[in-house]
């Protein structure tokens, strides 16, 4: 089992079926595109921004919405320091940098959650979790209902699953961290409901339409 980008599970979808719960999704928030100043729109296709790999949701939702710009893969928590340096003009921040760019010096360019939520009305899936079909139904669905007690446990049990999360925050505080995991673990986690699960398909095909994955994919879920 793995957790996987939206975007990545168009390349394995012919070995992997998608969980039915432990999803990240995004509702008019999601990847923020910053810079040290304001570009507009037309201006940034001829700009290098730094973005958090190829295979990220957050690349593909910009890809979307740019079309092609010159990218430069860093990992996520270079973003800033690769723009500071003068190695990209703009960046493409996922995580708690979604929360703490203003704070570093840079401004927000465009929020892709609420450009796709104006675009298609619907949520912006960016996380999954997937397990490897050769598994068997049996062995995946027990994996699949220990991972759903436990997502039910942490959201029953917020101040006790933040203080162990704190443990892998990146130097977050305890606020900024929980107004962080309030955008990401949520109902939205406990079940891929028939809303995220249309925003996953409508994703997956307009970047089939565009040329941006190998194949056209119908998202396949475990049953049960």
């Amino acid at each position: 089992m793995t957790a996987i980008s939206a975007h990545a599970y168009a390349y394995v979808s012919d070995r992997y079926l998608l969980l039915p719960h432990g999803a990240s999704v995004g509702r008019n928030y999601g990847p923020i595109l910053v810079a040290k100043r304001a570009f507009d729109l037309p201006e940034l296709r001829g700009k290098r921004i730094a973005v958090p790999g190829k295979r990220t949701s957050a690349f593909l939702a910009l890809r979307l919405c740019l079309g092609e710009f010159d990218a430069l893969e860093v990992p996520f928590d270079r973003i800033f320091d690769t723009i500071e340096r003068g190695k990209a003009e703009a960046g493409l921040v996922i995580h708690e940098g979604q929360l703490t760019y203003s704070g570093r010096g840079f401004e927000k360019l465009l929020d892709l959650g609420a450009w796709w939520q104006e675009k298609t009305g619907l949520p912006l899936p960016l996380g999954a979790n997937a397990i490897r079909k050769d598994m068997g139904e049996p062995f995946c669905l027990e994996v699949s209902r220990l991972l759903r007690a436990s997502i039910d446990y942490g959201l029953a049990n917020r101040e006790e699953a933040l203080r162990y999360a704190m443990e892998f925050g990146r130097g977050m505080d305890i606020s900024l961290a929980d107004r962080f995991v309030g955008m990401y673990v949520n109902d939205d986690t406990r079940v891929w409901n028939a809303e995220c699960r249309l925003g996953l398909e409508r994703l997956l095909d307009m970047a089939w339409e565009q040329g941006l994955i190998p194949k056209r994919i119908r998202p396949e879920f475990l049953s049960g």
